[in-house]
C-alpha cells in the first residue's frame, strides 16, 4: 500500500515463482504474497522450535519431554529456559493458543476466546514460574548464547531457531534442534512463523540486476550451497532437505520441518503491528507476577482492538 517495494511477479518468471511457492517451508511464501502480489522471496524459514544439550540432559539422565507435564519435569530441575522479551511472550502465547484448538486474532473483537485464553495464561505461566528469571531479558539468541556458554540449561521448548548453533565449532558447545512437545498425545505444538523475505526497494534504480541478484538468492542452487554454507538458514525446502546441509547441522533442517510445515501465520492486518509491539508486555507482566487472567485478556482485547482502528497515514 505504501509502494515502498515493487511487486516481483511483475518481474520474475512464473515458473520460477511456481517453484519457489511448491518448495516453500511451511507458508513462508504465503507470508509475502499480499493484495495478489509477491512482495518478497522467501530466503529465510524460521519458527520457534525445540532445542537442547544431549549432554547435560544425559549427565542427569533425562530424556527429551514429549509432554508438558514432561517439561515441567525438567523444569523443576531448573534445566530449561525459554526466551521471554515481550515480542517472544506474545508469539508463544500464540503457540499454545493454536496448540489448544484455536488461533489467535480470528475475531474482530477479541484476540481469543476466554476458555482457550485462560487455559493458554495458566500453562504459560506454571512454566515461567520455573525458570530463572535471567530469561525474561532474552532473546532466543541470548538463550542460546547461555545454553552454550554455560552447562547449566539442558533445554529450550520453545524460540526462534538458529541453525548456526547446530554447526560444530560455531559455539562452545553444539545445540540440537527438535520439534517441540505435544499438549494432547497426538499433535506437535503449533507455533508463529517468523523468517526473512528479499524485496526490492521502489527507489531501486538498478531494477533489472537487483531482480537477478533476488532470483539467484532464492535459488536451489544458492540456497543448498552458498548461502548455507556462508552462515545463512535457507528458505527452500530443496535446502532443508539437503543430505550435506543437514550432515552439517545435525539434522536441524530436518528434525525441524515438520514445525515450520504446521506453523501459525501471524495476522497481518495494518495496525497487527501495533498490537505486536504492546501485546507482549501484557503477557510478559503477568507470567512474572502474577494476577487475574481475564484482565490480561481484557488488556489485551482493548490493544487489539486499538489496533484495528488504525489506518495509513
Amino acid at each position: 500500500k505504501t509502494k515502498s517495494i515493487i511487486p516481483l511477479d511483475e518481474h520474475l518468471p512464473a515458473d520460477y515463482l511456481k517453484d519457489q511457492e511448491v518448495n516453500s517451508v511451511g507458508a513462508s511464501y504465503e507470508s509475502y504474497n499480499f493484495n495478489n502480489h509477491q512482495w518478497a522471496l522467501p530466503i529465510d524459514a524460521a519458527t520457534p522450535v525445540a532445542s537442547s544439550r544431549p549432554d547435560i540432559l544425559a549427565e542427569n539422565g533425562l530424556s527429551l519431554p514429549k509432554s508438558f507435564e514432561d517439561l515441567l519435569a525438567i523444569a523443576d530441575r531448573g534445566l530449561v529456559a525459554f526466551a521471554g522479551i515481550p515480542i517472544d511472550i506474545l508469539m508463544n502465547f500464540y503457540t499454545l493458543c493454536c496448540s489448544l484448538g484455536e488461533d489467535p486474532c480470528q475475531a474482530d473483537d477479541i484476540v481469543i476466546s476466554p476458555e482457550t485464553g485462560i487455559k493458554a495464561l495458566k500453562m504459560y505461566r506454571q512454566l515461567a514460574t520455573k525458570i530463572d528469571e535471567a530469561n525474561f531479558n532474552r532473546n532466543p539468541i541470548q538463550v542460546y548464547e547461555a545454553m552454550t556458554q554455560s552447562d547449566e540449561i539442558a533445554y529450550c521448548p520453545f524460540a526462534y531457531g538458529y541453525s548456526n548453533y547446530s554447526r560444530n565449532g560455531y559455539a562452545r558447545k553444539p545445540l540440537h534442534f527438535h520439534d517441540m512437545i505435544s499438549l494432547d498425545g497426538k499433535t506437535n505444538l503449533r507455533s508463529t512463523l517468523g523468517g526473512t523475505g528479499l524485496a526490492i526497494s521502489s527507489k531501486c534504480e538498478n531494477v533489472e540486476i537487483a531482480v537477478e541478484y533476488a532470483k539467484y538468492v532464492g535459488s536451489p542452487a544458492c540456497q543448498s550451497t552458498l548461502y548455507f554454507e556462508s552462515g545463512g538458514q535457507p528458505g527452500h525446502l530443496a535446502a532443508w532437505k539437503n543430505e550435506e546441509v543437514n550432515r552439517q547441522s545435525q539434522n536441524y533442517y530436518l528434525n525441524t520441518l515438520p514445525a515450520l510445515e504446521r506453523a501459525f501465520l501471524r495476522p497481518r492486518y495494518h495496525g497487527s503491528m501495533f498490537f505486536q509491539d504492546h501485546a507482549g508486555d501484557v503477557v510478559r507482566d503477568y507470567l512474572m507476577q502474577g494476577g487475574d487472567e481475564n484482565q490480561v485478556l481484557a488488556d489485551l482485547n482493548k490493544l487489539y482492538q486499538e489496533s484495528k482502528t488504525l489506518t495509513l497515514a
